[in-house]
């Protein structure tokens, strides 16, 4: 694994190290690590119900769907890098006006919360809707197979140790303040320390150059005739855009559930520790590792199609232990799977739809694809907590389960005939369901 690991850091240019790097800072404090595991036990020990904290989430997580298209379009005018510092910087200062709202109390204590959560995840878009393009401007076309795969491992493992990290701080600290678990200070202050690890961060990546969208399908054109033409400049038909989107909805539907509400679950419904919690989550990102770097294997064995259609069919069997065994053994199998699995599907669907857009169009197909996202876990977030309130947690599995499995069926229909030669460097995807599905209208 470390040979392997090494043989494909060698792969990349110095710009996408850089952002590596920066990409694993991000996962060990906020994407997965010690922020995930970590804020919404913070809201239960400030004294909020599952309503209130699905409210703050989807808050959160509806300013980035809602900015999402806007920070595609600002990467296209002043620049994917700039766009992903700013973000960065954003971020580090929504994680310093959180202990500030807490000073607050009642109702501006929540508005002060939900801000802050805000302001976050408004830096998050510009970060996360810039890093594909990023990305692929800084590596040539015949390395990208791996660039996804590698990103989504490099966070999985950032994930990892960031969940280790973040389940056993809460007990440090509140031993360092002399109090116990119950109280909201020993999960301030390691929500603080992730908020910090922006810092270098952002200084890692003022070390990387600008690149333009469009910089390598350029250059490969013109140092070998004979490669097969990148996407051009034509218009992408709003048809596939819109079908894209919706995909794209469902399968984050399908994942969104054990994001926002699988903390929540384990110590509110199973009381569970919060080590426990830290350890299960670390245990969904430590298999994501793997599972996320063998993905080009599976994808050049079985096709994109294959492996993203049957990676959402076991996502949804993960839900299944979850729904009718209402045990830590079995939430811990199904978070297992559940986020396992997504390690692979994620860079499988982001490479296809990569390469089916002219370079110009990536920065406003991925901010597209992040608000639909967005969408996703706002209505999860927003219905879940009144849903468990409601129907209990088993019935909002099932759904989730389901609204996976919708998106798994409607890819495999409209793509199934979809298919990419080897020595291809873009494709369009030619199923006659596709053709009938989308018109000629362009984006």
């Amino acid at each position: 694994m470390q040979t392997r690991l090494q043989s494909l850091w060698q792969l990349f240019s110095p710009n996408v190290r850089l952002f590596l790097l920066t990409s694993f800072l991000v996962g060990f404090g906020f994407d997965g690590g010690i922020f995930s595991v970590l804020f919404n036990l913070y809201l239960l020990r400030l004294g909020y119900g599952p309503e209130a904290v699905g409210v703050i989430n989807s808050a959160g997580l509806f300013a980035f769907a809602l900015f999402s298209l806007p920070s595609g379009l600002f990467g296209n005018w002043w620049g994917v890098r700039r766009m992903i510092l700013v973000g960065l910087g954003v971020m580090l200062l929504g994680a310093g006006l959180l202990p500030v709202a807490e000073i607050f109390g009642g109702l501006w204590q929540q508005a002060g919360l939900t801000g802050a959560y805000i302001v976050i995840f408004l830096g998050m878009s510009l970060y996360f809707v810039n890093s594909a393009p990023f990305m692929m401007a800084s590596t040539a076309p015949a390395k990208r197979d791996h660039l996804f795969s590698m990103q989504t491992g490099l966070m999985a493992t950032a994930a990892f140790l960031g969940s280790l990290v973040g389940g056993g701080l809460p007990a440090l600290f509140a031993r360092l303040l002399g109090t116990t678990l119950d109280f909201p200070g020993p999960y301030r202050f390691p929500l603080l320390l992730a908020g910090l690890l922006i810092v270098p961060a952002i200084l890692i990546l003022r070390g990387s150059e600008n690149v333009a969208a469009d910089d390598n399908e350029e250059e490969v054109a013109d140092k070998d005739p004979r490669a097969p033409a990148p996407a051009g400049k034509e218009a992408l038909p709003i048809g596939l855009f819109l079908l894209l989107l919706v995909v794209r909805v469902l399968q984050v539907a399908g994942v969104a559930t054990v994001f926002v509400f699988f903390n929540v679950y384990l110590d509110t419904h199973l009381q569970a520790a919060t080590s426990t919690i830290g350890l299960i989550s670390a245990g969904g990102r430590l298999i994501a590792v793997p599972v996320a770097l063998l993905t080009p294997v599976f994808t050049r064995r079985f096709g994109n199609l294959n492996v993203v259609v049957w990676s959402c069919v076991i996502v949804t069997l993960g839900y299944l232990p979850m729904a009718f065994l209402p045990t830590v053994g079995a939430a811990a199998v199904g978070y297992i799977a559940i986020v396992g699995l997504s390690a692979m599907r994620y860079p499988a669907t982001m490479n296809f739809s990569m390469r089916i857009v002219a370079p110009r169009q990536r920065g406003t197909l991925t901010g597209a694809g992040e608000m639909a996202a967005g969408v996703a876990f706002t209505g999860l977030a927003l219905g879940g907590g009144y849903m468990i309130t409601h129907l209990g947690y088993e019935s909002l599995f099932l759904l989730t389960g389901a609204l996976n499995l919708v998106g798994a069926f409607v890819f495999w229909y409209f793509f199934r005939n979809f298919r990419r030669k080897k020595s291809e460097r873009t494709a369009t995807p030619v199923a006659p369901q596709v053709a009938k599905a989308i018109d000629s209208t362009p984006v």
